[in-house]
């Protein structure tokens, strides 16, 4: 059987070339309806539906405000119930203060190494106390105090062997100086970072322990008057 080919190279080639475009028409077509249609239906979402619901919620928001507007003495009652969420915050985090003359009375050493105290600050957000005194007895003395300071512990329910006391123990601005009774005193600058049990309310039954001296109790057991005095001044003359 013989066949002959009628049609040129060239015809075949444009009927092909046709029948691409219409094909690749045909799918820019196809694609386009689709992204129309998918415009159309975000277009019908966002002003359509969106508007529906935000038109639903505004309703239930004016009908809610309007039931608490209703309501007697809204703001009162708001503000209580606030305020009485934060209080056991406030609770949790409060000091104990009042246990720096519990402190005092135990690690305050006898004589004739006693201590004279001018002035006293307890730093809580570093939790470190600052204690400005002077002594009769000089140097022995205040190294009486940092060792007594240094071996002490604070023992409380639950902890019957007791945490360290303090540490980073250090003095400063030793001077010799006059007292009111023109007596001559060693002035020292004392500081110490305090464990943090010591003024913590979670820290119960509280009892600072000085080894070989005795305790101070969380009950208030009074600092005797002649602990306190004014700042000595400056030595004069060859005193």
């Amino acid at each position: 059987m013989i066949e002959i080919n009628l049609v040129p190279d060239v015809k075949q080639e444009l009927i092909r070339a046709q029948r691409v475009r219409t094909k690749v028409i045909t799918g820019a077509i196809f694609v386009g309806l689709v992204s129309v249609a998918a415009v159309v239906l975000l277009v019908v979402y966002v002003y359509g539906v969106q508007t529906a619901r935000d038109i639903f919620a505004n309703s239930q928001i004016d009908s809610k405000s309007k039931t608490l507007s209703e309501v007697e003495d809204l703001s009162k009652t708001l503000t209580i119930q606030n305020q009485l969420t934060i209080i056991p915050k406030l609770n949790d985090a409060k000091k104990i203060d009042s246990r720096v003359f519990d402190l005092l009375a135990a690690i305050i050493p006898p004589a004739p190494n006693d201590i004279k105290i001018s002035d006293m600050t307890v730093d809580s957000a570093t939790n470190t106390i600052t204690i400005n005194g002077q002594a009769s007895n000089s140097y022995a003395a205040v190294e009486v105090f940092k060792k007594t300071i240094d071996g002490a512990k604070v023992e409380f329910t639950g902890n019957s062997e007791g945490v360290k006391l303090a540490s980073n123990i250090s003095t400063s601005n030793t001077s010799y100086g006059e007292d009111s009774s023109g007596g001559k005193v060693l002035r020292f600058t004392l500081s110490f970072e305090y464990a943090p049990e010591l003024f913590s309310p979670k820290s119960k039954n509280v009892t600072i322990v000085v080894p070989n001296q005795g305790n101070a109790t969380d009950s208030y057991l009074g600092i005797p008057a002649d602990v306190f005095t004014d700042r000595a001044t400056d030595a004069t003359g060859g005193k």
